[in-house]
């Protein structure tokens, strides 16, 4: 798939566990865990923005475009 998810980059430079994102975010383990994994075959918007404000930062940092 030519998108990446970078989620696993972000976590380590915010120096957070997957866990403590699942708790601010209010978004199970399981479904974060598909995320980060890259799994995940659609995002909403709405969690995206979530996790952006948890881990101060921009989509552009968790998404990523890599044709193939």
């Amino acid at each position: 798939m030519p998108i990446i998810i970078n989620l696993d980059v972000m976590l380590a430079r915010r120096k957070m566990s997957l866990t403590e994102l699942s708790e601010r975010v209010g978004i199970t383990m399981s479904n974060l865990s598909i995320l980060k994994t890259g799994k995940a075959k659609a995002i909403r918007l709405e969690t995206l923005e979530l996790i952006c404000n948890v881990l101060e930062c921009q989509p552009g940092d968790i998404l990523e475009f890599r044709s193939e």
